[in-house]
């Protein structure tokens, strides 16, 4: 269908752009997008944030996700039929047991790659290499988490279970690759002060889980940086939420104004609840990478903005102003309070978690402030975790 926008070759510095190819308005969708591999995050699953194993739908229903979340099996929640989660879909693998939201979704991982990941009967056994692999990446990497080492061992296991091979292979490089001394830093982000020691740990019992000669070279030392660089550089947070969808639904209902006033006050507590008892963990959270959406470059004043409005993987893009055809289209990396702090702190979190230096409209406008945070910023500076910062997590 005649697509809203395409990716084109900026420059050597700034890569690729998206760019739109006809008017947009306000509001509208710019384009759906299904990921070329996606998984969800390992703790995330540890503590039972139930997802399909492809397309990370939730699979719990509002009524037990909001159980869970509070630590109180007694809660009912009102207007259960707004729930959209259909049990009776839901499949498992009968190998290894993990569980899909439909036989489309269990069809499509076994196709793609869960014939080489399928742990069988060894699910449970610590010794297994992908289990070893698991572990080890859970006691590297713990939440808020932003990346998963899952993700890399999907795109080997499709690359291994394709037919067409080289078309694979090209697929994942046409995401944005970065030098020998920038992927280090990326990885220093994602693993922390004991990176060395601790990336060749993860390459060994990758290659141990996984090896494949096809791909010999991302086993290699740099290649395995540069795939772990671009998981970093390129993965897009997904979140998902039963419950958020079961309050969309509420919000969208024809009430008395008696009966509305009720219904809002009671989702209004339920979320101060929730967030004394689990904090900001409400959704099941992975990433995944998708070809447009990391053409988009980042702006202060984003003109998009990306959600996961269906309660799985399909990431919709979104116009958040008009947009003319030839316009860049820009999403913003930062949330939305570090995008309200001066330009010396954004481009502090940008330097460090994308390496590069924005120059936005509204970075150009304040290029002549002072280049140091003001004192209410400096006691938020150490509030800024690493792992917020990876493409932020969109509320869903």
């Amino acid at each position: 269908a005649g697509a809203a926008a395409e990716a084109r070759f900026i420059s050597s510095a700034k890569g690729k752009g998206l760019f739109a190819t006809k008017n947009i308005r306000k509001g509208e969708t710019v384009f759906v997008e299904r990921p070329v591999v996606s998984s969800q995050f390992l703790w995330n699953a540890l503590y039972n944030y139930r997802a399909c194993d492809h397309c990370l739908r939730a699979l719990e229903t509002a009524e037990e996700n909001a159980q869970r979340l509070l630590g109180k099996s007694s809660l009912v929640l009102p207007y259960p039929e707004q729930c959209s989660i259909r049990k009776d879909l839901h499949q498992q693998c009968p190998r290894c047991q993990v569980t899909y939201c439909s036989a489309e979704c269990r069809q499509a991982a076994l196709e793609q790659y869960h014939q080489v990941l399928c742990l069988g009967p060894s699910r449970d056994d610590p010794t297994h290499p992908l289990n070893k692999l698991q572990e080890a990446w859970r006691n590297m990497h713990y939440p808020p988490e932003t990346s998963s080492i899952m993700l890399m061992a999907r795109m080997v296991a499709t690359v291994k279970q394709a037919k067409d091979k080289e078309w694979w292979i090209k697929a994942f490089s046409q995401f944005c690759s970065k030098t020998a001394n920038e992927e280090e830093e990326i990885v220093h982000k994602l693993l922390g002060d004991k990176f060395k020691g601790q990336l060749e740990l993860l390459r060994l019992l990758f290659t141990e889980a996984l090896y494949d000669e096809h791909l010999s070279r991302w086993f290699t030392p740099e290649g395995f940086r540069s795939l772990f660089a671009l998981v970093g550089t390129n993965g897009q947070g997904i979140g998902t939420s039963s419950l958020s969808q079961w309050v969309h639904a509420c919000d969208a209902l024809d009430l008395p104004m008696l009966q509305r006033e009720e219904l809002d006050a009671f989702i209004d507590q339920l979320y101060k609840d929730i967030e004394k008892e689990s904090g900001e963990f409400l959704n099941c959270e992975g990433s995944g990478l998708y070809v447009l959406q990391s053409c988009c470059n980042h702006s202060c004043i984003p003109n998009a903005e990306t959600s996961f409005p269906e309660n799985n993987f399909l990431l919709h893009l979104t116009a958040l102003e008009d947009i003319e055809a030839g316009e860049e289209i820009c999403i913003s990396y930062l949330d939305c309070c570090q995008r309200e702090r001066s330009r010396h702190s954004r481009n502090k979190i940008l330097r460090e978690n994308y390496l590069f230096t924005c120059s936005c409209p509204k970075c150009l406008a304040q290029a002549d402030d002072a280049d140091v945070t003001s004192d209410e910023e400096e006691e938020g500076e150490g509030e800024t975790d690493d792992a917020e910062l990876e493409d932020e997590m969109t509320d869903v």
